[in-house]
């Protein structure tokens, strides 16, 4: 089960500052990255499930995304051009991932042996294909829409017309990808990417001082993950661990139209929940279904409307399920399920811990201490497929 040091050690990428050595008009931050890499990887991933089915896989990918994000809550201070340097000498970059795995596999361990070892030899063992080539070119887009910014805080810097040269050619080598090819073609791709990173300047609890300062594209990354674990303590079928993370990923994507509201403004007027949720489809059908393919629409639309809801794909008819007759009756590819109830559980363990965070970290808001009342008292006793989401709160007392 996922435990404390885990949960508190994920939210350190919140605070690691990127680009920290050139201006900046705006913090740029790890969690951030890492959230925008994974958007990008599945908008590449798409075109490769479409073109490549027999090497593609949509939980390597996942799973590299997080063994990723995991190790570079450890090297993330090392210089790019230093990292790539290491990288160079084989027995050197497998001695700094042993050292890596060895500063996290304490927080990891109670998440079993199985991931555990799949994330050591993630580490060590890498085995270059279409999976890890889509992590690499996201994490390359991705790096490369941050640069653009830091390109025009200061065009004649140190160093930026070689880092531009370099991002460039790092990018080409990535043509081969069908996803690549297609961003280089079609603006409305690059705008659906852009449109998401707007959510890394959308702060959450944004009316309250909060440490750290999560942001609404950091905030989905982490429910992201969350949802994905709980679905392997689960043992959910590959497609329910697939729906659940990127449900989870894409859950708050409307929030890019509507700025984030909170639960207490949602359910403060009656009925108000309801119109901006309406407001909020209607956004995404005007604006963002059009940036991405038709043949797409159908599957955003599970991922951000009825986020919470628990179904099952019967015979090409969407029906609801408890997440526990999911478990029983329908946990296999073919019906496609998706376990609401979990995300929505992650996304509230987010929150708890976002106020739990800033609490310790010195600042004492009535609101936040309230939140966290709250949460504890509404998931004390909430248990889905076996999790006991009261234990995970009691490690915070």
């Amino acid at each position: 089960m996922i435990r404390k040091p885990l949960l508190l050690r994920i939210y350190d990428a919140a605070n690691m500052q990127r680009w920290n050595d050139k201006i900046r008009p705006v913090e740029l931050r790890e969690l951030d990255k890492q959230a925008h890499k994974m958007i990008i990887a599945y908008l590449l991933g798409k075109f490769e499930e479409e073109h490549n089915t027999a090497a593609f896989n949509w939980i390597e990918v996942i799973e590299g995304g997080i063994f990723e994000f995991l190790q570079r809550l450890v090297i993330t201070d090392l210089k790019p051009q230093l990292l790539d340097r290491i990288k160079q000498d084989s027995d050197k970059y497998t001695r700094l991932n042993q050292w890596a795995y060895d500063q996290i596999s304490p927080a990891i361990s109670p998440l079993g042996e199985a991931f555990c070892r799949k994330f050591r030899s993630y580490l060590l063992d890498p085995q270059e294909n279409i999976n890890r080539r889509i992590l690499a070119a996201a994490h390359t887009y991705a790096t490369g829409w941050e640069f653009n910014i830091i390109e025009r805080t200061n065009p004649e810097g140190y160093e930026i017309k070689e880092l531009k040269t370099k991002l460039e050619e790092r990018k080409e080598s990535f043509n081969d990808l069908k996803g690549i090819r297609q961003l280089s073609s079609y603006n409305n791709l690059r705008n659906f990417i852009d449109l998401c990173g707007q959510l890394r300047f959308q702060i959450r609890w944004s009316h309250l001082y909060t440490i750290p300062r999560i942001s609404v594209l950091g905030h989905m990354l982490i429910i992201a993950m969350f949802s994905y674990l709980f679905s392997l303590e689960i043992e959910a079928c590959p497609n329910r661990c697939i729906n659940n993370y990127f449900t989870g990923l894409f859950h708050d994507l409307p929030e890019v139209l509507t700025r984030d509201i909170i639960h207490p403004v949602k359910s403060s007027i009656r009925g108000l929940s309801d119109l901006i949720k309406g407001y909020e489809e209607k956004e995404m059908e005007e604006r963002i279904y059009k940036l991405i393919p038709p043949s797409w629409h159908q599957q955003m639309r599970m991922y951000t409307e009825n986020e919470f809801a628990s179904i099952i794909n019967l015979k090409g008819e969407i029906k609801p399920e408890t997440s526990e007759e999911i478990s029983r009756s329908y946990n296999q590819d073919e019906f496609h399920p998706r376990d609401g109830v979990l995300v929505k559980a992650a996304d509230r363990l987010g929150a708890f811990l976002e106020a739990y965070l800033t609490l310790r970290n010195g600042v004492h808001r009535p609101e936040l201490e309230e939140a966290m009342y709250n949460f504890k008292r509404d998931f004390h006793e909430y248990n889905i497929c076996g999790i006991r989401f009261g234990d995970i709160y009691a490690d915070f007392d």
